[in-house]
């Protein structure tokens, strides 16, 4: 039987590595994304990829989501990989924009939760897996982090009490370490980041969350692929 996995944030990053290697290994992909021309450039001729463009707070494009997920008949993978970053370079939270920092919320933490709340009657009765992609960032108090590490230490505890709730699911939330993104490049706006890995780099590791039997909670890429599973 396919499995079915859906991967938000799919068009770069870490997002569009993961829903790759995924659909490489025999997966059917449902992923996401604000621009429909990024969608089509990565997946255009990838088989077992379907895309939805589309922004994740939005509820009638989750209701799209959901849509796609019952047609194919089942979902055994959720994976909350959008994210926002607010402003870039990151202000200090005395200077922080009020409506910047609802915009980070409502991607890093609301969107997440709702999508969480739409797929569970379909990854219970899988008994599937929920991966939430966090950051250092969320257990660290970095200055002028104050607005995205928040909202990921918030997704954090929102991961860790699903875990206590549904305890037939895997629920893990999940540190990729850094890498070389545009996202990392936007948190350090004129900065050489060429020295981080690329993404493709973080995917073996999840995979092995993925297609392992490993516990819900919380871990870091890097000390995955020296775990026993």
């Amino acid at each position: 039987m396919t499995k079915v996995a859906l991967v938000t944030g799919g068009s770069r990053g870490l997002g569009a590595a993961l829903v790759k290697a995924l659909a490489g290994r025999g997966w059917h992909v449902v992923t996401d994304a604000r621009s429909a021309a990024d969608l089509q450039t990565n997946f255009g001729d990838v088989q077992g990829v379907e895309t939805i463009a589309g922004d994740v707070t939005d509820p009638a494009h989750r209701e799209a989501l959901l849509e796609a997920v019952q047609r194919v008949g089942r979902l055994d993978l959720l994976v909350n990989n959008a994210s926002y970053l607010g402003p870039s370079p990151q202000p200090r939270l005395e200077a922080y924009p009020l409506e910047a920092l609802r915009r980070v919320y409502e991607v890093n933490v609301i969107a997440p939760a709702a999508l969480v709340q739409a797929f569970l009657p379909a990854l219970r009765e899988s008994r599937g897996s929920v991966l939430n992609v966090t950051s250092d960032a969320g257990v660290e108090g970095y200055s002028g982090w104050g607005g995205y590490g928040s909202s990921k230490a918030a997704l954090e505890q929102a991961s860790r009490v699903l875990a206590a709730e549904e305890p037939t699911l895997r629920v893990f939330w999940v540190d990729p370490g850094d890498m070389n993104t545009t996202m990392h490049q936007e948190a350090y706006p004129g900065e050489d980041i060429s020295d981080r890995p690329p993404p493709e780099e973080s995917v073996p590791g999840l995979l092995r969350l993925i297609e392992g039997q490993f516990a819900s909670g919380r871990y870091e890429v890097r000390e995955i692929m020296s775990r026993e599973s």
